[in-house]
């Protein structure tokens, strides 16, 4: 009967129009529709799947705005049981160590955690470091890009895949996992389950009740800074070539100007 901790984030809909804030080049979150990422969504689906073959509990843990609980009552919706909600102004601007650091106090305070899924990258940020972060501050076994996820007991078997093939893994529990793409399609939300989701236990949290000092974090304290951010130029009209019979060469000197032969 695992206990399952799922890492959700809401980000910008890749539809949207995404920039940074002028002020301190962090994300314009309120400049672009939100949702629940994909890859977490795909990481809720998978621990859904290990509960209902194993009997166990699932609990969504984000670390985001207040908006964010629209991304943790779509997870729920899905068939979580459950929801841990970090939220404090003091997180602004936070760097994948702060982030993990936070996360890894939440995931302390739960009883008797198994298994913590993520995605292995969000799509506003890009990072996809935040699992194996994580799994050093908690001291578990990572088994990351994971495309096939079995649990036999204790022992938890992954199929990892990269560019290079797919590597079969290994492990007791607890442990982190983050999965890709491959891994699964995600259930939609049944009209019960958006019902039952509203009453479903949400815990919200400061860093203060982490223990983390509210000084020690956020942009201040990143350890990375975006110093200087511009928008992407439009796109400038194309060279058209007429071909009267030398079409080929004044494609030939046209790379070779561009430097790509």
């Amino acid at each position: 009967m695992p206990n399952i901790v799922v890492l959700v984030k809401q980000v910008p809909d890749t539809y949207s129009e995404r920039k940074l804030t002028e002020s301190d080049h962090t994300l314009d979150r309120d400049s672009a529709d939100a949702v629940l990422d994909e890859i977490n969504e795909r990481a809720v689906e998978e621990a859904l799947q290990l509960k209902e073959a194993h009997d166990g509990e699932v609990t969504v843990l984000s670390v985001g705005p207040e908006r964010a609980a629209e991304a943790i009552r779509k997870a729920l919706s899905m068939g979580a049981d459950k929801a841990v909600h970090v939220c404090d102004p003091a997180l602004h601007g936070a760097d994948v160590l702060q982030t993990a650091m936070v996360i890894a106090a939440a995931i302390g305070r739960l009883d008797g955690v198994d298994l913590v899924i993520a995605g292995n990258e969000s799509s506003d940020g890009s990072g996809g470091a935040v699992p194996a972060i994580l799994a050093e501050l908690l001291g578990y076994p990572q088994l990351t890009h994971a495309r096939k996820v079995e649990l036999d007991g204790a022992t938890l078997k992954v199929d990892r895949e990269t560019d290079d093939g797919i590597t079969h893994l290994e492990s007791g529990l607890p442990a982190v996992i983050s999965v890709g793409e491959k891994i699964n399609e995600p259930r939609y939300p049944s009209f019960k389950g958006i019902m039952a989701a509203k009453k479903k236990p949400v815990e919200t949290l400061t860093v203060a009740d982490l223990g983390i000092d509210a000084g020690e974090i956020g942009l201040a304290n990143a350890a990375t800074t975006v110093v200087e951010a511009a928008p992407k130029p439009p796109r400038s009209a194309g060279q058209r070539v007429t071909d009267e019979g030398d079409g080929g060469v004044k494609i030939a000197e046209y790379l070779v100007s561009q430097k790509l032969i």
